[in-house]
């Protein structure tokens, strides 16, 4: 029985996907629930699973396509087994007729003339035909930026290495395997050689340009094109400004080697320093209930709950899932969470929903060994907090010269609703929790 498979209904606020890789092709066997193409949505990627054990035997729209709900993708037969499914070429059947005619042409002539030459190449270059380009057969799996750069390099898909899920082919992967491939050699001809103007006939100053000068022109994903319109659209439509400062993590630091060993062992998670940081958010917050606020035409609404959102940087780009209620979670449940949705975001198995509202946002940039920087609110949010790397500096403590692990933040705002003395006092909230921790488990 034949069973159309269609793109599932996409969620409310999103009209369509781009069809990015399929999984299987015609003559494949696949199993009920087993993915068989990618689809790419302006926030998420979404699987399409198979309903039921069969073969694909028909591929309708292909890699790279604009797809729209209900609209059908493939068609499967159910049940049918896999050598039901219309064969493949496969290369040694077809490759053994053409070395037995190249040998018994051989054997038959008398002499290696002309004649027995031609007889030899035809088999030769009818085999050559009939081998099948492998590469050409994975091209079909491959992302569409990742087939244009195999097609426009000439490259076997085959050959190239993959890092990514399964096995693909990312776009990292070619372009190490290109950087790591030796330039071929220009051969000029005659006529263009004699064009050429001699070293001495050269202009003076301008010395030849050597070394490769290759372009890539690559399309955007849906994330990262949606990415550069929401920053666009925070940085027109917000008066956005940020103030830094800087804490001492020594207590934190402390704190947290004291208790993490104890912590792991009982709570089943590591004690990072991400809690740390909403913890203190969210107690500033609170003092400073503006900058949980957004701005809704001439209207300021105040969100009375804490929905943190906390940045993930994936191969797709940067992605904010958010932690519903973070407040009323306590630091073993806000690691597990923020700890299975960086997992989630880098296998693209995030839901719609899981990075959908949020009222505060917080990015560490110090991973990635950022010193300082100024984050773009996350619109329509009025506020965003930025970490940033941990680094040991000389600071005096009470008189004394000592080197303590320093961090500097920083709060970007929406000066609109928000004045630059409540920035500042909000910042100095989080420095003050931070540097006494004890502060945020008695509530003070």
């Amino acid at each position: 029985m034949s069973t159309e498979i269609r793109v599932p209904q996409l969620p409310e606020s999103v009209a369509d996907a781009t069809l990015v890789t399929w999984h299987k092709q015609p003559g494949d066997p696949i199993r009920r629930d087993e993915n068989l193409a990618d689809l790419e949505t302006d926030k998420v990627v979404l699987e399409v699973p198979a309903p039921a054990n069969g073969v694909v035997s028909e591929i309708r729209v292909p890699s790279g396509t604009v797809v729209t709900s209900g609209q059908i993708l493939a068609v499967i037969e159910e049940g049918a087994a896999a050598s039901t499914a219309a064969p493949r070429p496969a290369a040694a059947p077809q490759t053994a007729p053409a070395a037995a005619s190249v040998s018994a042409a051989s054997a038959t002539s008398p002499a290696p003339g002309a004649g027995s030459a031609a007889k030899t190449a035809a088999p030769t270059k009818a085999a050559a035909t009939n081998v099948p380009a492998e590469g050409a057969r994975e091209a079909g799996k491959l992302s569409p930026s990742v087939r244009r750069l195999v097609e426009e390099n000439h490259l076997d898909p085959a050959a190239i290495p993959g890092s990514g899920r399964d096995g693909r082919l990312t776009k990292a992967d070619v372009v190490g395997y290109l950087d790591k491939k030796p330039a071929a050699a220009v051969a000029v001809a005659p006529a263009a050689a004699a064009a050429v103007p001699s070293p001495a006939a050269r202009a003076p100053g301008r010395p030849p340009v050597t070394g490769a000068r290759a372009e890539q022109r690559v399309p955007m994903t849906r994330l990262r094109a949606r990415i550069a319109q929401r920053l666009i659209e925070a940085q027109s439509t917000q008066a956005l400004l940020t103030t830094f400062n800087e804490v001492d993590l020594t207590a934190t630091q402390e704190l947290r080697a004291r208790y993490k060993e104890r912590f792991e062992k009982e709570r089943g998670v590591k004690l990072g320093f991400m809690s740390f940081f909403v913890k203190a958010s969210i107690a500033a917050l609170k003092r400073f209930p503006v900058l949980n606020a957004s701005v809704d035409g001439n209207d300021i609404i105040y969100h009375e709950y804490y929905d943190i959102g906390v940045a993930v940087s994936t191969d797709r780009g940067l992605v904010v899932p958010i932690v519903r209620d973070a407040d009323s979670k306590d630091f073993a449940a806000l690691e597990k969470e923020i700890a299975d949705y960086a997992r989630q975001a880098r296998e693209g198995s995030l839901a719609i929903e899981d990075l959908t509202g949020g009222t505060f946002t917080i990015t560490n940039g110090g991973v990635f060994g950022s010193l300082m920087s100024t984050p773009i609110v996350n619109a329509p949010q009025s506020a965003i907090l930025g970490m940033h790397k941990v680094q040991e500096r000389p600071m005096v403590v009470n008189g004394q010269i000592a080197v303590r692990p320093m961090m500097y933040l920083a709060v970007t705002y929406d000066h609109r609703i928000i004045d630059g003395r409540e920035a500042v006092q909000f910042l100095v909230a989080i420095k003050e929790a931070l540097e006494d921790p004890g502060r945020m488990l008695l509530g003070i």
